[in-house]
Order: C-alpha cells, then sequence, then structure tokens
C-alpha cells in the first residue's frame, strides 16, 4: 500500500505564514491561524509544504485503506484559501449543519471537504468561526479523541 503524500512535518508555521504571498494573502493566513487556534484549542502543524492542520485523527475506509489526516485545517493558496472542514465529510448531520451556515457565509465555493474563499472580506468571519467550531465539534463526535 503506498503512503501517503501529505503527512506532518515538524517545519515552523510561523515560518510559513511569514513566507506567504501576496502580503494581503499572509496577512489573512495569520487571521485564519488565530481563528483556529481559538476555536481548536490546539497547536497548528505544518502537513506536507503548503497545508496548516489543528489536530489529527485516523480511520480506515470501507476499501481498507488506513488514513491518517488533519481534523481541521487551511492553506493560503495564492488564488484562494482552502479550508478543510472535514465533518461535514464524513458525517451527513454535519454536512446538513454546515449547509445551513454557509448561507449565510458570504462568497465561496465547495469541494467535497473543502471550502474555498477568495479573500476574507467575501464573507462573513463570525460565521466562519462558526463552521469552523461547528465542524472541530463534529471531528471531536465522530473520531474522540485517546
Amino acid at each position: 500500500m503506498a503512503n501517503a503524500k501529505t503527512i506532518p512535518t515538524n517545519a515552523s508555521v510561523d515560518a510559513f505564514i511569514d513566507a506567504v504571498q501576496p502580503e494581503a494573502k499572509r496577512e489573512e493566513a495569520r487571521v485564519l491561524n488565530a481563528i483556529f487556534r481559538r476555536v481548536t484549542g490546539t497547536e497548528p502543524q505544518l502537513w506536507g509544504p503548503s497545508m496548516i492542520g489543528y489536530g489529527d485523527y485516523r480511520t480506515v475506509y470501507d476499501s481498507g485503506r488506513h488514513v491518517h489526516w488533519m481534523r481541521s485545517g487551511f492553506s493560503p493558496r495564492k488564488a484562494k484559501h482552502s479550508i478543510y472542514l472535514m465533518g461535514g465529510y464524513c458525517d451527513d448531520a454535519a454536512a446538513k449543519e454546515r449547509e445551513e451556515a454557509l448561507s449565510r457565509l458570504g462568497k465561496y465555493k465547495t469541494g467535497k471537504s473543502c471550502l474555498y474563499i477568495n479573500k476574507l472580506a467575501d464573507v462573513d468571519l463570525d460565521v466562519l468561526e462558526e463552521l469552523i467550531a461547528k465542524d472541530w465539534a463534529a471531528m471531536n463526535r465522530i473520531y474522540p479523541k485517546d
């Protein structure tokens, strides 16, 4: 079985954020980091070269594949911020709850477990924090911490 390509690293999250370009994305990454730290109560860890994760979990898919992944996190990409909300991906009830909050968020796009935001000014930060908090709670319910 192949090993996962994106794994937690010991690289400095602060150094990574300090290097984000352009400057506007760097400042927004600092805002997102503060929100995630406040909501999760955990220290961030760099996953691969560009994903900032908070907490982790392990599971086995129906296919038998073992997965070690972040509970939540984000990546400050040049075009859009990618925000990883795993709870709605892992649980139908969490997905339904997320849809209601998304209706109040502002301008965004979604993928399976990702929320894409061009710039933070496009969204209501209180609703974003609510989304992250609900998702974090769902992940803790689905995958209790050891």
